[in-house]
């Protein structure tokens, strides 16, 4: 039993979809520490939960420093971690600091909390402002994360054929991450917002193809996305060479589009 009623848990996660369990394989080889885990029937997770392997995970994002607004939940975990490395969790003093620091981190507190801890002051949120992406990489890695190709089909009264073929990628991140997709420079598409999401969307062909296509091809993005990718770039050679406006073509891009995203297979299906 926990000397104070409470026991305190610092974890590291990231969760994928399972096809990508090859992206978090390699992260666990180079980091060496967390184990991986299946969660449910589509999802894995590599945890972090050892203070000493978390120092692993400490010192990877103080080398490379996160860019958005998660960076302000990082600095709060690490004094977390800090404070459990001093064993001051085990005092009431340290354990109510914790909650403090729980109270503005993620999500919050969870309902029990409060209740326990009625004398909370959250810690205010450190400001994570004009942040700027200085490696090409770091930008295929959020895409490989939060970007997704898209072949649209949709009717259309004006074209031969009754459809019309589009392209389109997007990116989606929190609204308050969105002055960090304003500064992606990409020179083409348009952010909207919707509810608590701001989408970035590219659907000029004339942009896709000289700009996006390029640049993943420099950059390439990893995991089951990239194939993907190799998708929409096939489909974006088929209407650039007008097939798409041929009755095959036209086939040819719906049997690519049954295929890609959530209707791919993967290799274990």
């Amino acid at each position: 039993m926990y000397r104070l009623g409470w026991n305190v848990e610092t974890v590291f996660k990231i969760t994928l979809h399972k096809k990508d369990q090859k992206i978090l394989d390699y992260i666990q080889k180079s980091w060496g520490v967390g184990k991986i885990y299946n969660i449910g029937c589509n999802a894995i997770t590599l945890e972090v939960k050892s203070i000493k392997e978390l120092q692993v995970v400490r010192q990877h994002f103080e080398n490379y420093p996160l860019i958005t607004q998660k960076l302000a939940d990082f600095i709060l975990w690490k004094k977390v971690v800090a404070i459990k490395e001093k064993k001051q969790h085990l005092t009431q003093q340290g354990l109510e600091q914790i909650v403090n620091l729980k109270a503005s981190i993620n999500l919050g507190l969870s309902d029990q909390l409060p209740a326990a801890f009625p004398d909370i002051q959250p810690v205010q949120r450190p400001l994570v402002l004009n942040q700027v992406i200085k490696d090409p990489q770091w930008f295929a890695g959020f895409s490989t994360a939060e970007g997704c190709f898209f072949v649209n089909i949709k009717k259309s009264a004006t074209h031969k054929l009754k459809v019309n073929v589009q392209l389109e990628f997007q990116l989606t991140q929190h609204v308050r991450d969105e002055q960090l997709m304003r500064s992606f420079n990409l020179d083409c598409g348009n952010i909207s917002r919707a509810n608590n999401v701001s989408r970035l969307r590219v659907t000029q062909f004339l942009d896709l193809t000289d700009k996006i296509i390029p640049f993943f091809k420099k950059y390439p993005i990893m995991g089951e996305k990239y194939l993907n990718f190799e998708d929409f770039c096939r489909v974006a050679e088929l209407i650039k060479d007008k097939k798409h406006l041929t009755e095959k073509g036209l086939q040819e891009i719906r049997l690519i589009k049954a295929g890609m995203n959530t209707l791919r297979k993967s290799s274990e299906d």
